[in-house]
């Protein structure tokens, strides 16, 4: 289940020599793939594949009572499951703390963007709001479930239509969608996790690569603004190597977003 000492000192050998085994460069992503409108019930819904990492993401929205702090807005609530069929590494039962840290750092990406105009979501102040429900779903790992969740998450919000809502009955026709979309901001959050390996800065890591890693940091940022971020693991950056860290990210924020627009269109 985790990788070797022999394959970890080989990882580290190339990367000192500025290759990877699968032949990418340090700053190259894997084989990305999106596909939009794979649920028939869901409001919007996503696949999508990074290399052999494959994730979905599912949006439904509800009516009901907004938050006591935020009475003129809708709601927003990400969960995610690490299916055991994606990894021998998760296991069946309560969420784990891989699966909350996901979670969190995709509602917090898209919260703080504001990239759901969450304000245009309110039926009736103090009374009634639109909540938005973003679950994600692994359905094979091989490194990298951040980015490829938070891309997942963008996707399905982007094609996400509005359900219809019986006035009288107080209650949401599932099944039945208006001609609204979800009302979302032009500026698109996109999440980037940059990882270190000894004196090396990577994106998009294998599994392999993510078990050696030292540390990372994932940023999430729309239009070159930062609106978040999360590091993991105890390794300590440099000011040289996170600035380094923040020129990958908006780099490769551009090219993610080229491939979503194609995806939708």
């Amino acid at each position: 289940m985790m990788t070797s000492r022999l394959t970890a000192e080989r990882i580290k050998e190339y990367l000192s020599q500025g290759k990877r085994f699968d032949n990418r460069k340090l700053d190259e992503f894997r084989e990305l793939t999106i596909e939009t409108g794979i649920s028939k019930n869901a409001e919007g819904s996503a696949r999508v594949k990074l290399g052999k990492t494959e994730v979905i993401a599912g949006i439904k929205l509800d009516v009901s009572a907004p938050y006591p702090d935020s009475k003129d807005k809708g709601n927003l609530m990400v969960t995610s499951e690490l299916l055991p069929l994606s990894s021998p590494r998760f296991d069946v039962g309560p969420p784990q703390f891989e699966s909350i840290e996901l979670a969190r750092v995709i509602d917090r990406g898209i919260r703080e963007s504001g990239f759901i105009e969450l304000d245009k979501l309110c039926i009736k102040e103090g009374e009634k709001v639109w909540t938005v429900f973003i679950d994600l779903y692994s359905l094979n790992d091989d490194g990298n479930l951040f980015d490829a969740a938070g891309i997942a998450a963008i996707a399905a919000l982007k094609t996400a239509k509005i359900p219809k809502y019986d006035e009288e009955e107080g209650k949401t026709l599932f099944g039945e969608w208006t001609n609204n979309n979800v009302p979302l901001s032009k500026e698109v959050p996109i999440s980037i996790t940059v990882h270190k390996i000894g004196d090396k800065l990577i994106v998009d890591p294998t599994r392999e690569e993510e078990d050696i890693s030292e540390t990372r940091v994932t940023i999430c940022s729309a239009d070159g603004t930062i609106h978040s971020m999360q590091k993991g693991e105890s390794k300590e950056l440099s000011i040289e190597e996170f600035n380094q860290i923040l020129d990958l990210a908006e780099k490769t924020e551009r090219e993610i977003i080229k491939k979503i627009e194609k995806a939708i269109k």
